[in-house]
């Protein structure tokens, strides 16, 4: 019976990841009626604009812009996108260019440099279509003056070392950047942009995807020093990074602040989310009802220690199964958002395969076989493995204890991927070329 469910979790997840493919998403809401382009609720007129261009960065780049090309064929004049690693793609007009994920490299500031000079091209008479999605943030490292790549790449990494949350680091990015924060509208030379944007942050903030490269920002240098301060980072980050802070945060001319509220009215400029985690939950629900499970969406905004939420998930199927409260057996709890794993060992592995791994601890000997923990990252990858995440079940204790595994020894280390990988219990995808976040399921039988 096990395998039945895993057999029918895979279904829901699979259902799941088909109904946020970008392509899909993008082609929702950008449409074309002749010579007139609709984006939501507005449209344009394509002759009234001396050329087209598309600019893209994030880990769905790619079919956003294959959609966009096969929506406007010869009138698109240019493009390019910038991608992670193993999630390029061929497309006819669009340059496809590779970069590092999660921190920036080299190939990534190559990148930003040439969507500089591409969007630097523009004039008033121009329209440019910029596809965002997550990701996006690192794979366009453009930092400023007295910054270097190296500076960036040190900041990024203690930052993901002590379980900084997205929007911290978004923030801190976004003032060492010529590109984020609203940036990417100064270089455009007064072109009109229309913004399409696949959402990977809790609650949608679009000042939050991929920093929010053409929307306002409501953060200011102060608020990026008091992070540093918060995980007392002060004295790890690099002199230069610290310097420049600093004296945005005094006001100095040389160190200007990103976009403001004030800033962006006066521009041309419509900013649209296209594709968002809820989505993909719905379509979640959808299919376990289809498949004779009741859905029980709990949220599409959890943050916080993964740990926590990992106990969250546990309790709701220990009420279940001992009250049938929220809901009936045979059900299966909903949830998607991003937690954080603050990492303290040498171990391998992701939020999503932690959660696995604290579902498998605190159910541990539980009587139930008919009953399933996942957690998978939507863009197919769950930190740096290949792995989406993994799935968990109360034999999974014991069934690593027959291997010689430890479940204390593997979450003293963070190395959940080295744990389920002998059990067989890692979910690999492959790259999905889209990015909302993550989904986690409580399968009940």
């Amino acid at each position: 019976m096990a395998t039945n469910l895993r057999h029918i979790l895979r279904q829901i997840y699979e259902h799941a990841l088909r109904s946020v493919d970008p392509e899909a998403a993008v082609l929702r809401f950008l449409n074309l009626d002749g010579d007139t382009l609709r984006l939501g609720d507005q449209t344009y007129r394509l002759s009234s604009f001396r050329r087209i261009v598309v600019a893209g960065f994030g880990k769905a780049g790619v079919p956003m812009a294959k959609a966009v090309e096969d929506l406007l064929c010869d009138r698109l004049e240019d493009g390019l996108v910038i991608v992670k690693y193993g999630h390029g793609g061929q497309l006819r007009k669009t340059r496809v260019l590779e970069a590092g994920h999660p921190e920036p490299d080299q190939a990534g500031q190559d990148g930003a440099a040439a969507l500089l000079d591409l969007v630097g091209s523009l004039s008033s008479q121009d329209l440019l279509i910029v596809l965002i999605s997550g990701g996006g943030s690192a794979l366009v490292p453009a930092p400023v003056p007295g910054v270097s790549l190296a500076d960036k790449k040190k900041t990024t990494a203690l930052l993901l070392e002590c379980g900084a949350t997205i929007h911290e680091m978004n923030c801190i990015r976004k003032h060492l950047s010529r590109i984020k924060g609203g940036r990417l509208l100064n270089h455009v030379n007064g072109a009109t942009v229309l913004a399409l944007t696949l959402s990977d942050v809790v609650g949608d903030d679009m000042s939050t995807i991929a920093s929010g490269p053409t929307v306002p920002d409501p953060t200011c240098f102060a608020d990026a020093l008091g992070i540093f301060a918060r995980y007392n980072l002060q004295s790890d980050v690099p002199t230069g990074v610290r310097a420049y802070l600093e004296r945005g945060a005094a006001g100095h001319t040389e160190a200007p602040e990103t976009l403001k509220p004030d800033e962006a009215r006066k521009l041309k400029v419509q900013n649209l989310i296209v594709g968002s985690n809820f989505l993909g939950l719905k379509a979640a629900a959808e299919k376990s009802r289809e498949l004779g499970f009741a859905p029980l969406i709990l949220s599409s905004s959890m943050e916080g220690n993964t740990a926590d939420v990992a106990k969250v998930h546990v309790a709701m199927a220990r009420e279940i199964l001992a009250t049938a409260n929220p809901v009936r057996k045979r059900c299966c709890l909903i949830s998607g958002g991003e937690t954080t794993v603050r990492v303290t060992g040498s171990g391998k592995g992701g939020r999503s395969q932690e959660f696995a791994l604290w579902c498998a601890r605190e159910t541990a000997g539980w009587p139930h076989e008919r009953i399933l923990f996942a957690s998978l990252g939507s863009d197919g990858t769950d930190g740096p493995t290949d792995a989406a995440g993994a799935v968990a079940d109360p034999s999974s204790v014991a069934r690593g204890q027959a291997l010689s595994l430890s479940i204390e020894d593997y979450l003293t280390r963070h190395d959940s991927y080295n744990f389920f990988k002998p059990l067989d219990d890692l979910i690999i995808t492959g790259p999905t070329r889209t990015n909302v976040m993550d989904f986690r399921f409580v399968l009940i039988g």
